[in-house]
């Protein structure tokens, strides 16, 4: 078994069965080739059991915690149908070791980005549609410590995803410093704007794109891709209900809620036996 696709059964199980693990990189560098490796590993994994790709999403899209962390580009990660949560659906917090939460802006790619040429990047055709998201991280490693190979091995921390109502992007505007709120509860949680995202999060296309292209991701006509976050993540609630508020493009939620799936439907919580692999 290869270095990656040993760290990619870590991660799986650590996933699966809600149950942190110690830093990959203690005492070795892995690298970014090594952890995008693992990062499509552990992909592969999900998509075996039955799970559909449905997108990308990028972390470290804000200057101040790439600055945090100590990194000077950004990341992508993938999203499958397994981690969408419906809006004003259920999110059950056993099936996470510690989430949080963060406001994003969502866009629903128009044409297969990564063939696309810089005049065909144009927002204007290259953008479907918009929305305001909501992103559930949630890093397999203890206390939430890792470094940037190990976050990128571990699908850059995703976990759930929510979004609201689509607009077309004309009907939205340059989305470059819209007001954004994050209620848990109902009570305010993080107010931010989307320039925090790059600057304007319309330039998350052209990121994507580039670390598509770098690192084998496939960005197809139809695809989701989180921007990123406009706000500070803040841990998830126990219970009761999580929304965010995109001045002038709209509102999205989920409850967080045990024993509950994305419908709402009742479920067993995560699968405590550790399998084989």
């Amino acid at each position: 078994m290869t270095a990656a696709a040993a760290f990619a059964a870590a991660l799986d199980r650590a996933q699966r069965t809600a149950s942190p693990i110690a830093r990959l990189d203690a005492g070795e560098v892995i690298g970014l080739g090594t952890a995008y490796a693992a990062q499509h590993a552990l992909v592969a994994r999900r998509v075996a059991r039955g799970e559909r790709v449905t997108g990308v999403k990028l972390g470290f899209t804000s200057r101040a915690k790439a600055a945090q962390m100590g990194v000077d580009d950004v990341i992508i990660g993938t999203l499958t149908d397994a981690m969408r949560i419906e809006d004003g659906g259920a999110f059950d917090p056993r099936a996470a070791i510690h989430p949080r939460v963060e406001p994003e802006v969502a866009y629903l790619l128009g044409v297969d980005l990564v063939d696309a040429s810089d005049d065909e990047l144009d927002p204007a055709t290259a953008i479907a549609a918009v929305a305001p998201a909501l992103e559930v991280i949630d890093s397999r490693y203890r206390d939430f410590r890792f470094s940037l190979d190990d976050v990128v091995a571990d699908n850059a921390s995703a976990a759930a995803y929510a979004i609201g109502p689509w607009s077309s992007p004309t009907a939205a505007g340059p989305l470059d410093n819209r007001a954004v709120r994050l209620e848990l509860g109902g009570r305010l949680a993080q107010a931010g704007s989307t320039a925090a995202i790059l600057g304007d999060p319309v330039r998350a296309l052209a990121a994507a794109r580039r670390l598509a292209r770098e690192h084998g991701f496939a960005l197809r006509a139809g695809t989701v891709l989180l921007a990123g976050a406009a706000t500070a993540a803040v841990p998830l609630p126990a219970d009761g209900l999580v929304e965010a508020t995109i001045a002038g493009l709209g509102r999205v939620s989920f409850r967080v809620e045990r024993g509950a799936t994305a419908d709402g439907s009742p479920d067993g919580g995560p699968d405590k036996q550790e399998d084989a692999s």
